[in-house]
């Protein structure tokens, strides 16, 4: 994300040192015929929308076209399955937007090229369709991040397997519900209740956030300025360069995939559990593991992300934990199990939680201020006297409003959706919501839903206009709120931390659809989509989804028995800490073991310095100071994918070295390949374990001594 806002960042800055050109020649004396001349061709050069000026723009039923969605619904099965698999295992999901415009260009622009040859085509490939695609790809994958919580947490909370692992405290609160696994049932008609309305929330405001306040939404600007990129002749002969690119690094990570297979045969077998470093920093959580996906993510995911994430590792698997582990008899019993959270996985858990949610308040507080410092400068400085174009009304003459702004504006309000609209569908699916969720889960109260809907809606424009200002979702965090305030009002002997849970689900997909849908209008202002073929491919992409990442989340459900168990292959990290934030709020602090609670106020406090800091000493000093929200990622997963990362970051350095304008080409669609490879095998691989088709090798690594007892052992 940080990188889109770079590239927003540096496109941006074409446009306005053109626009500081313009004032120069216009304060100076000298000859007019010049200066106009000067000022006209700095203005072309700069006018993205003078190079689409004679193609006519598709109305907004033209750009919702069948192969768009039949497109989309391909990619959006394979990035719900990297998004689920990215979930499962770390949690941490990089931007997916590029590959989602790259390879939805792609597909409908080789299948338009033979129709065309055949004499067949009768609708041209657009860059509205094209962000139509990118749009409903988002939306569809993005419920796997947003509804994550949802179906993760209740495997975590109430799956007989879990079960097994809960500590005899925990089991306090699933005793009456033991037997609620996830069916496909429930949570698809869980997220057809919850998620859009979050669509509906935001809607009215979209003139105000783009037109008015001009808000950037980086993210939304870069895809926008790709897609554009795309359809002029250069961009697509380098679009075709890079799904090469792409391709090939997909096959060679599919196929890395299938020969790793061959050797997982049992517990801790295959490359997975290779011991790079030795067998003590093996014991330690220090290896790597040749994992494709997470090289992939650290080329993507900006320098200091992956570095912060190497200095949470050290920090914690390098010094803390083996100091707390000498501790066991005095701090913890040594008797507990390794899983339980009274033991060592307490501190794990605890801590990494406490660090998260200090750099979380203060995020959330630093842009709450910004959000609200914005609209009163907004407020304080509007110009009444302003005209903006409604409708096809014609534009007023405004020197100060370039070419671009007039035409994007124009389309932009053009076919409007109607207030109305919006508001009737929010209450109807609030309505319908708040009467039908209390029948999926009891614990959660008509009132509860009442109370979570009426404030969501303010919660939505903070999280959309911040995100606007800073690129910065803060989704998770209006999550956690809802955890812990839902949580404490029903309280241990109502259920709680179930309804905790619920809720949390309930205000994510609320707040993160709205900052999405915000991001897509703003795609859709800059590339000349209609608003409301954005809001209709939204609608189409969530529906999708709805559907799409519960029978994904079922198939690794049903594939893999350890799903959600610490220190399996897939740990499902935030569904542990969802479910133990849940349990902190309900239960309080006696939850923790001894110490627990100080070292929590030590990381939360440190996390909250931390970002002072970074704050104070301004952006080029921050760069060498590490994000306490990524440090506390291996607090609790292990230090494996933080080495794939920092391997994967280090592979893109050196790379910008030798050649930057190619690897910033290329870069992107190498790691996109890296990631969509792996994150597909698990589609096969998953077939093969519900079929019982199991691999045939066991590859594992022993020391000495344990060799030595091994042959001993066979040879008796």
């Amino acid at each position: 994300m940080e990188r889109s806002a770079r590239r927003a960042e540096h496109e941006n800055g074409v446009a306005t040192s053109a626009s500081a050109d313009v004032d120069y020649f216009h304060n100076h004396d000298g000859d007019d015929e010049k200066r106009e001349k000067d000022k006209a061709e700095t203005e072309e050069e700069a006018s993205i929308e003078r190079i689409f000026e004679s193609k006519e723009v598709p109305s907004w039923q033209s750009q919702l076209t069948m192969r768009a969605f039949v497109v989309s619904f391909f990619l959006g099965v394979m990035f719900t399955f990297i998004v689920m698999k990215l979930n499962l295992t770390t949690g941490i999901i990089p931007s997916l937007n590029v590959s989602a415009g790259l390879l939805g260009f792609f597909f409908v622009k080789t299948w338009t090229k033979f129709l065309e040859k055949s004499g067949l085509l009768r609708q041209p490939f657009t860059r509205q369709e094209n962000t139509v695609i990118q749009t409903c790809v988002v939306a569809t994958s993005g419920i796997a991040f947003s509804g994550y919580p949802d179906l993760e947490n209740y495997k975590n909370h109430l799956g007989a397997e879990v079960h097994k692992h809960i500590s005899e405290s925990e089991e306090a609160h699933v005793f009456t519900l033991v037997n609620c696994n996830p069916t496909l049932g429930w949570m698809i008609g869980f997220l057809f209740v919850v998620s859009f309305l979050g669509l509906f929330s935001v809607v009215p405001l979209r003139k105000i956030m783009i037109i008015d306040y001009k808000l950037i939404y980086p993210s939304g600007t870069a895809t926008a300025h790709l897609i554009n990129s795309f359809h002029t002749p250069q961009g697509a002969k380098l679009a075709k360069k890079q799904v090469r690119s792409l391709g090939k690094f997909f096959s060679f990570s599919f196929l890395w995939g299938f020969f790793q297979w061959f050797f997982t045969a049992g517990d801790g077998c295959g490359f997975a559990n290779f011991p790079s470093f030795g067998l003590k920093a093996y014991e330690n959580k220090f290896y790597f593991d040749f994992s494709a996906t997470y090289v992939g993510v650290g080329m993507i995911c900006p320098y200091l992300i992956n570095v912060s994430l190497l200095v949470g590792a050290i920090l914690s698997w390098g010094i803390m934990w083996p100091l707390i582990h000498e501790k066991r008899g005095h701090w913890y019993s040594a008797e507990l199990k390794s899983t339980s959270l009274h033991g060592l996985q307490g501190y794990r858990v605890f801590i990494g939680i406490a660090m998260i949610l200090g750099d979380g308040l203060y995020n959330f507080v630093k842009v709450l201020g910004h959000t609200l410092f914005g609209l009163y400068r907004q407020l304080q400085n509007k110009d009444p006297g302003s005209v903006l174009p409604v409708g096809g009304r014609s534009l007023t003459t405004n020197a100060s409003v370039s070419y671009d702004d007039q035409r994007r504006t124009q389309l932009f309000l053009k076919d409007e959706i109607p207030t109305c609209f919006a508001v009737v569908g929010y209450v109807g699916i609030a309505i319908i919501s708040a009467a039908t969720l209390p029948h999926i889960f009891h614990q959660l109260k008509w009132y509860y839903i009442v109370v979570i809907y009426v404030i969501a809606p303010t919660l939505a424009f903070c999280n959309a206009y911040g995100c606007g200002l800073t690129d910065w979702s803060l989704a998770s965090t209006y999550g956690k709120l809802a955890i812990f305030t839902i949580g404490a009002w029903a309280g241990a002997n109502h259920g709680g931390v179930l309804a905790g849970l619920a809720a949390c689900g309930v205000m994510m997909n609320i707040v993160s659809t709205a900052s999405d849908l915000m991001q897509d209008f703003k795609t859709g202002y800059m590339t000349l989509a209609s608003p409301r073929s954005m809001f209709v491919s939204q609608v189409i992409g969530t529906a999708m989804g709805c559907v799409i990442s519960p029978c994904v989340f079922w198939l690794f459900y049903k594939a893999f028995d350890d799903l959600g168990i610490p220190g399996t292959q897939y740990p499902a990290p935030y569904g542990l800490v969802y479910r133990n934030m849940s349990i902190l709020g309900v239960e309080g602090f006696s939850a923790l073991p001894k110490h627990c609670l100080t070292l929590c106020y030590v990381f939360f406090i440190g996390a909250v310095v931390i970002n002072a800091i970074r704050d104070v000493v301004g952006k080029e000093k921050a760069k060498f100071i590490p994000i306490p929200m990524a440090m506390a990622i291996p607090f609790y997963i292990g230090s494996y994918f933080a080495i794939d990362m920092f391997v994967g970051s280090m592979i893109l350095f050196v790379w910008s070295k030798i050649n930057k304008a190619k690897a910033d080409a290329f870069g992107p669609a190498v790691a996109s390949g890296l990631i969509c490879g792996d994150g597909i095998w698990t589609l096969p691989s998953s077939i093969l374990a519900l079929a019982g088709v199991n691999p045939p090798i066991c590859m594992k690594f022993l020391s000495r001594k344990t060799n030595t007892k091994v042959d001993t052992f066979l040879t008796s």
